[in-house]
């Protein structure tokens, strides 16, 4: 068993299974965010946790905090309806019996005013709307992440960090993917977008073309950004893909660590999302965890070009996929 605790609990308000797992406390208190999401079965819920804990170390590690990964799920009964409130607050309590070992934030089906909710049981949590003393929505600073990796991405790639007049395409326009696109707009890139939800006039409005998310995976660009749930490069898809790199905010965008190998033998230079969505993370545990000032946030957050720089750099040099210089650097840890 390589995590250091997990708890799995029936909600005493919501009678819904809640599951916490920390994978490591080796650097500091954990921290990862708090997912509320339909699932087949409760354990398949642990299982998500067990595998988001794990990867929320390797962020922690790359992104230069002094924490460790942990992860909040909540498995939701599929069609049904349940009392939100009533979950948030057993999650607050299920954090504060850990004594300060992990820490929660916002992820898949929460939000900073979720995280309002939950602090009202534990202060155990990050990423509070400001207006309750917390640091906002974490959205636009891993959106200005993504950016920095982007530059990251298209110096190696294309010898140039200069974003106009390169072509993207944007899959999924939620609150992260919505920043990226507004972002890259200002940058007068040339934009291609799709969502699985019809936020057709949000793309129309940042001068995107919008295409269907299959459409969106397989387009002629120069870097496919890759900005809702992850597991879509698969073996399967990558032989249609079309772009030179992937590079976004989604987690866990392959569905097995070989199929890295794959698009690196197809000569696509993918970035490893775990350094390129670490924004958000940094930004709120930065300001309401370790309580830095905003240059110290700022130059962690401009950090995330320079790390992926420097990965990119030495996948090149040794021939290897990206992937494989991340799992070094974590294992050396």
């Amino acid at each position: 068993m390589e995590h250091e605790l997990v708890i799995t609990r029936r909600g005493p308000r919501s009678g819904l299974p809640i599951t916490v797992a920390v994978h490591s406390t080796a650097r500091g208190p954990a921290a990862g965010g708090c997912r509320l999401k339909p699932y087949p079965h409760w354990r398949d819920a642990v299982t998500d946790a067990l595998r988001l804990s794990t990867a929320m170390t390797g962020k922690t590690i790359l992104a230069g905090l002094p924490l460790g990964g942990g992860k909040t799920v909540v498995a939701l009964p599929a069609g049904q309806p349940f009392d939100r409130r009533d979950v948030l607050l057993d999650v607050g309590d299920t954090i504060a019996s850990l004594g300060g070992q992990y820490a929660t934030g916002p992820d898949v089906g929460t939000g900073p005013d979720d995280m309002a909710v939950i602090a009202e049981r534990t202060t155990h949590v990050f990423c509070r709307p400001a207006a309750a003393g917390g640091s906002g929505d974490s959205s636009e600073h891993t959106a200005a992440g993504v950016i920095a990796a982007l530059r990251a991405v298209c110096d190696q790639r294309f010898g140039s960090p200069q974003l106009a007049g390169r072509r993207f395409a944007i899959l999924g326009l939620g609150r992260v993917g919505g920043h990226v696109l507004r972002l890259l707009q200002t940058e007068k890139a040339h934009l291609i977008a799709a969502d699985v939800a019809d936020r057709r006039d949000l793309a129309a409005r940042h001068g995107a073309t919008w295409t269907s998310p299959q459409q969106c995976l397989s387009a002629d660009v120069d870097v496919l950004i890759p900005a809702a749930l992850g597991g879509l490069l698969t073996p399967a898809a990558v032989p249609a893909l079309r772009c030179a790199a992937i590079a976004g905010p989604a987690n866990n965008q392959l569905d097995e660590p070989a199929t890295a190998a794959l698009l690196h033998d197809r000569g696509i230079l993918w970035a490893p999302d775990v350094v390129v969505s670490a924004g958000g993370l940094i930004h709120a545990t930065a300001v309401e965890l370790l309580h830095e000032t905003p240059a110290q946030v700022g130059a962690r957050l401009h950090g995330i070009g320079d790390t992926l720089r420097a990965i990119l750099h030495r996948a090149a040099a040794d021939n290897v996929p990206p992937l494989t210089v991340t799992d070094r650097l974590i294992s050396h840890s």
